[in-house]
């Protein structure tokens, strides 16, 4: 699944912010965790509807 299939924009879910696909989690957020040290590891078990692939769509996301 690409990057596209993973992260939606919705103006109904998040105020309309970039989430990832099938949760509320913001793309933002994930990206606020990876910069203040959380490994994916910590992520994913913080998070454990997420997948590690939705973890590198987020920074996919950020570069774009």
């Amino acid at each position: 699944m690409s990057m596209a299939q993973r992260i939606v924009v919705d103006s109904a879910i998040a105020h309309g912010r970039p989430v990832i696909r099938g949760t509320r989690v913001r793309v933002s957020d994930i990206l606020s965790l990876l910069a203040s040290g959380a490994a994916e590891s910590e992520i994913l078990e913080d998070y454990p509807y997420l997948a590690s692939e939705d973890v590198r769509a987020a920074l996919e996301y950020a570069v774009v």
